[in-house]
């Protein structure tokens, strides 16, 4: 052995920490790609290979419906919004605003004679009553519309054929778009536990 391999040799056992390091980031990056390719199903060495999300899109697509059908979505409260005083009070305001408009600008249109007969206070007292009659109504139409959609929509159903419907490059766009973060982080994660290890083999190297 020469005088320079024992000087080559410690800055071998330097640069353990770093491959192991780069061997960390490597699988983990790996492991995160394979989650979405490959897209279809390919045969290696025998072993049939598939990314995670494209093999299991109908399952996901099943799980993610009933989850928002039974957790993210509820019809009940749905109903209880649009039952709500802060709701019904917003458009009774709107319900308000276009009888106003229509008793001024339009009444008079419809009804040329009407002017004639209708001063200011009795115009005023029709758009109470109207506003009244309609703002009472609202929570029975709002009744009706989630009763509607408790009969025609199926929720898990849309959610399920909405997620089934997207392409391979749509799912990985979307889960990337929520996910970025965790999956660099995953990444990161294994380049220093890679590090480590390589610290830890050079301790044990040199203790021996």
């Amino acid at each position: 052995m020469t005088e320079t391999d024992p000087q080559l040799f410690k800055w071998t056992w330097c640069l353990l920490p770093l491959i192991a390091a780069v061997i960390g980031w490597g699988t983990n990056y790996l492991a995160v790609r394979m989650l979405f390719h490959p897209r279809e199903e390919k045969r290696i060495l025998g072993l049939r290979i598939q990314g995670v999300f494209p093999k299991r899109q109908k399952v996901l697509a099943e799980k993610l419906g009933k989850l928002v059908a039974r957790e993210l979505f509820s019809m009940q409260d749905v109903r209880k919004h649009l039952q709500g005083e802060e709701f019904i009070s917003h458009v009774s305001a709107i319900i308000e605003s276009k009888v106003d408009d229509f008793l001024k600008n339009n009444l008079t249109e419809a009804i040329p004679m009407a002017s004639m007969f209708l001063g200011s206070g009795m115009i005023d007292t029709i758009k109470h009553s109207l506003v009244e009659s309609l703002a009472k109504v609202v929570p029975e139409l709002g009744d009706m519309f989630i009763t509607h959609l408790e009969k025609n929509m199926d929720v898990e159903k849309v959610v399920r054929e909405k997620v089934e419907a997207f392409s391979s490059d749509k799912l990985e766009e979307m889960l990337l778009g929520i996910m970025r973060r965790e999956f660099r982080f995953i990444e990161g994660v294994g380049a220093v536990l890679g590090f480590v290890i390589g610290l830890v083999q050079i301790g044990i190297l040199w203790l021996l």
